[in-house]
């Protein structure tokens, strides 16, 4: 199958870089990434802003680089003045498109969360400070967020963010499409309507892949634990076996209508580029 990037959008998702190293690669892997030509690459926030000015120097680069490019930022941690200033600069540089989320507390914050204490106050925020101005994306969790009370409660405070003025949602990665579809239907029975994006997250690592769900909630399917345990040290056959599972269900969350991908590349190439010839995006397989 080849996609139709005009109805089902290619979108990537990058971290700042700590070092010189690191910031050299991120521009290999990013000229690589754009050949399937996404309609937009986003640059994550560290925990209470541990990594902002690392998130504003990586739009610039990435921009520099001819794509759209998104900044992550959380309302965490920083007062309202602050946030003002932040997407002020934004908007000067010519930045249209911004992911706004709650953030999480770094270590040794204490109580000080800031002036707004939800990823809804942060958009209504954007809304009422700089009208549409920037596209805004929000968050969403179908297999619910780790700290929310219930799946209900998650959908209502995903509900509130569309309310506030959300325009799309990118989702947590998950492996099984029915949570995705579940999600959507559930949503729309809220009479939420804005594309919600599933967040596809390559598999190449088992500790990796286990050390971050178990941070973010996200469901390790038991056969595909079992898969990945067995491989153990033989990594070409486990990424063999993630593209596989992670290509099969791209397939089926774009048989089904998904209004797109985003990709968590984690700033590698290899694993967003064979999932891509896979689903026969032959321009990324240049």
């Amino acid at each position: 199958m080849s996609l139709d990037t005009e109805k089902a959008a290619i979108s990537l998702e990058f971290f700042p870089p700590r070092d010189l190293a690191a910031q050299e690669r991120l521009v290999r892997t990013a000229k690589q990434l754009l050949a399937v030509q996404p309609r937009y690459v986003s640059v994550t926030f560290g925990a209470g802003g541990s990594t902002r000015d690392g998130t504003s120097g990586t739009v610039r680069t990435l921009r520099n680089l001819g794509c759209d490019a998104a900044p992550h930022l959380s309302c965490i941690g920083a007062s309202r003045d602050e946030l003002r200033q932040i997407l002020q600069g934004y908007r000067d540089e010519g930045v249209r498109r911004v992911v706004a989320l709650r953030g999480d507390l770094p270590s040794g914050m204490g109580g000080d969360a800031g002036e707004l204490r939800y990823a809804a106050d942060l958009v209504a925020f954007i809304r009422a400070e700089f009208g549409d101005a920037f596209h805004v994306e929000v968050a969403a969790y179908p297999e619910m967020h780790p700290q929310a009370e219930s799946p209900s409660a998650d959908l209502r405070h995903f509900a509130d963010k569309v309310a506030a003025g959300a325009d799309s949602a990118i989702t947590q990665y998950f492996f099984n499409a029915d949570a995705y579809f579940d999600f959507l239907d559930r949503t729309q029975a809220l009479g939420v309507s804005v594309p919600i994006v599933p967040g596809i997250m390559p598999i190449t690592n088992n500790t990796q892949l286990t050390r971050f769900s178990q941070m973010c909630g996200a469901e390790i399917p038991r056969w595909i634990r079992l898969r990945l345990a067995e491989f153990g040290d033989d990594k070409a056959s486990l990424r063999a076996f993630g593209v596989d599972v992670v290509s099969e269900l791209c397939q089926t969350l774009l048989d089904n209508g998904a209004p797109g991908l985003h990709f968590y590349t984690l700033n590698s190439a290899d694993a967003p580029l064979a999932i891509w010839r896979q689903l026969g995006l032959e321009r990324a397989a240049a």
